[in-house]
């Protein structure tokens, strides 16, 4: 489904029925990420997604894909159906996101799932490597980058045991257009310290993290497990950065376990 949201057509999926789940997917990926939650919940929840600016079905925007211009995309996809208070969800790239949605608009959020994610802005090295992975991708495309951010994002069970998902995740990297890649790099590596913000959230909140994720580890997940009072932290055993889609089953079940008890 096309939206017309702040100058673009935002793609999104809507499906099920119940208490509104918001998911926002990981960098350079796209929403088709969360079909085995968007399968596990549709019974029981009006599950949304959609594709950020320059991946997926949604065109690239006119300059850097700002964790605040996705957070704000979300909003006005969410005024768009007429939701007004959701559980947000989001994973790494999302999961910035979602620090600048709770931020921006404190309002809308009924619950918070954080998985894999950190708070911590990109180190000086950090920004001078996603500018030399950005100046790959405008040289050989995605496939500059796929192989590298697959030995880095995807675990090493998932690399050593389910080649499936590894193919998948290199077939989402492949798709998304060499712009969208460039713009979110410019994005991330522009990206605020969200630490402050881990005092704004006073909602339920699940913090979900891979044992074996190189990106944002476990040490990430716990930092904003003690920055948010009240909050719950979930290791998924044998799984890397992308846990949603190393172990959905894992992921699912927390998931399930955490939304239980959220008021309806």
């Amino acid at each position: 489904m096309k939206a017309a949201i702040a100058g673009t057509s935002i793609e999104h999926d809507v499906r099920g029925s119940g208490p509104p789940i918001l998911f926002l997917h990981a960098f350079p990926l796209n929403m088709t990420m969360w079909n085995a939650q968007a399968r596990a919940l549709e019974g029981t929840h009006q599950v949304v997604r959609f594709d950020a600016r320059g991946f997926g079905g949604t065109p690239p925007g006119d300059g850097l894909l700002t964790m605040e211009r996705i957070a704000d995309d979300a909003i006005a996809l969410l005024d768009h159906l007429g939701l007004s208070k959701v559980v947000v969800c989001g994973l790494s790239m999302g999961g910035y996101a979602t620090f600048a949605l709770v931020l921006r608009h404190p309002e809308r959020v009924k619950a918070l799932v954080l998985a894999d994610t950190r708070t911590a802005p990109d180190s000086a090295d950090a920004k001078q490597a996603r500018s030399s992975q950005a100046d790959t991708v405008r040289r050989e495309g995605p496939a500059g980058i796929a192989d590298g951010f697959l030995q880095k994002a995807v675990g090493e069970t998932t690399r050593r045991e389910r080649p499936e998902i590894v193919a998948r995740v290199r077939e989402m990297i492949l798709a998304a257009p060499a712009r969208g890649i460039v713009d979110a790099l410019a994005g991330l590596a522009a990206r605020a310290d969200s630490g402050p913000t881990l005092r704004e959230i006073e909602v339920p909140t699940l913090v979900v993290c891979g044992a074996e994720d190189a990106l944002t580890p476990v040490a990430d997940a716990e930092a904003i497990h003690r920055g948010v009072p009240g909050s719950t932290l979930q290791i998924i055993p044998k799984a890397g950065h992308l846990t949603a889609l190393e172990d959905p089953a894992a992921f699912d079940s927390a998931l399930a376990g955490f939304l239980a008890p959220v008021p309806r």
